[in-house]
């Protein structure tokens, strides 16, 4: 496997990797030896049939789990040395989120689901206000914001996730499965939209998804089988 070259530092670093579950006495690999870095700008896809370890490698690179073995880089830090509580501020504060089944607090409405990071940041009332409106424009829901989950399709309640992932500006927006549970329609919208927030604000986006039109719009693919990276493609 040959990675391409870049003079810049990586967002992250994955080296020599392991994951490994216990099933009573059983010992599950879920992933073997991986080494993979992500890049400022990037827009990769981490792909492969189920079971082969996508979740399970972008649950690594989004600090909500932690290796076996081997060490997980997030710009100078090594945060396989850490442990998953200390690691909170970095993914408050460096890594955006949005999830398969979007993860909306139902009580709250559009506008504060989106702030609600801000709030954990502690950032002042009124720069909440001017990165929430500005969120929500970009992903064009600045008309609903007043609106709760329930009033949403589901299309509006991913590019609620959305904007609730990129309005404190992070390092790294990861995404799993993101069109999982859209009809064909408004998936390739959303990723449209993701796609847009990439090449006009340089959003690094990581997703994990077997979807065939996330793959083809993807500048770099990383492709996983049984745990291990069997190929990376670049566009």
């Amino acid at each position: 496997m040959i990675e391409r070259k870049m003079k810049a530092q990586p967002i992250i670093r994955a080296k020599h990797v392991i994951r490994e579950y216990k099933l009573g006495k059983t010992i599950i690999p879920a992933l073997k030896d991986i080494d993979l870095n992500i890049y400022n700008k990037d827009f990769v896809v981490i792909a492969g049939p189920s079971g082969s370890g996508k979740t399970t490698l972008l649950n690594m690179i989004g600090l909500i789990d932690k290796p076996t073995s081997g060490e997980i880089w997030m710009q100078n830090i090594n945060t396989s040395t850490k442990t998953l509580n200390s690691l909170h501020p970095i993914r408050r504060d460096k890594i955006g989120y949005i999830f398969q089944t979007f993860n909306l607090i139902p009580v709250l409405t559009v506008f504060e689901n989106v702030e609600y990071p801000l709030i954990l940041q502690k950032i002042s009332r009124s720069k909440r206000q001017k990165l929430v409106e500005e969120a929500l424009d970009k992903v064009g829901l600045s008309a609903r914001q007043k609106h709760r989950p329930r009033e949403l399709s589901g299309g509006e309640r991913q590019r609620v996730s959305i904007a609730r992932a990129i309005v404190k500006k992070p390092a790294l927006v990861l995404a799993d499965e993101p069109t999982a549970n859209l009809d064909s329609k408004t998936g390739i919208e959303i990723l449209q939209l993701m796609q847009s927030l990439h090449e006009k604000k340089s959003t690094t986006f990581v997703f994990s998804s077997h979807d065939q039109t996330i793959i083809d719009m993807a500048k770099r693919t990383v492709f996983l089988r049984d745990g291990s990276i069997e190929e990376i493609k670049e566009i």
